[in-house]
């Protein structure tokens, strides 16, 4: 243990880590931009965490706006989701940080997702992060994102319920990304956000198992 303490230490300097905290902050507040709210009250005048689920995302959206909206937020909520693991690749990239591990890519799509499900803006009650997660998993490996973005929208097509396209697609990631000889940390990172993300959708798993979950038309 105390070996990898001082390996991390080795790369990860007190200025690289106060660096790091800077990035989770900015990606939590990225994250808790509530567009799925924003658009609804714009829209409409409602809030939307008084409609249906009660969540920000883009399910909760469509039963207000229709199936167009749903697919702009979905759009605008994985942007959400790569633009900070964007940002600190590019960081990267340029030379900025040394990051051997992956960790500030890594801990800001953690962060971006903890924002979108608990954002600082609403009273942390927004959505539950499939779309801006995805967006993550686009911005760290570009093949992943698409593999599960492609065996969501084709569980979600047949079976007509979007939760449990998001619940398996998501708990597939960290075996995508593993098979895709991805470094160990987006491996993790993958787990923990299926981890949370199932957990976000454990009332629709009860109504799953009952068998009265909404489906999309």
């Amino acid at each position: 243990m105390q070996f990898l303490y001082n390996n991390f230490l080795s790369y990860y300097s007190m200025e690289a880590i106060r660096i790091l905290i800077g990035f989770c902050v900015v990606a939590y507040l990225i994250g808790s931009i509530p567009t799925g709210y924003i658009i609804v009250k714009l829209k409409t005048g409602k809030d939307i965490r008084q409609v249906g689920s009660g969540s920000t995302g883009a399910t909760n959206v469509k039963r207000v706006l229709g199936k167009k909206w749903f697919f702009i937020v979905m759009l605008l909520d994985a942007f959400k989701g790569a633009l900070p693991v964007v940002l600190a690749k590019v960081a990267l990239g340029a030379g900025l940080l040394l990051d051997p591990y992956g960790i500030f890519a890594v801990a800001s799509a953690i962060f971006v997702i903890i924002g979108h499900s608990k954002p600082l803006f609403l009273g942390f009650k927004g959505g539950k992060s499939v779309a801006s997660g995805v967006g993550t998993i686009l911005a760290l490996s570009p093949l992943a994102g698409l593999i599960i973005a492609f065996i969501w929208s084709i569980i979600t097509y047949f079976s007509r319920y979007v939760s449990l396209g998001s619940i398996i697609a998501l708990i597939l990631s960290p075996l995508i990304m593993y098979f895709l000889s991805e470094p160990p940390a987006y491996v993790l990172y993958c787990l923990i956000a299926a981890v949370f993300i199932v957990y976000l959708h454990r009332e629709n798993i009860k109504r799953l198992i009952a068998g009265n979950e909404n489906k999309v038309r």
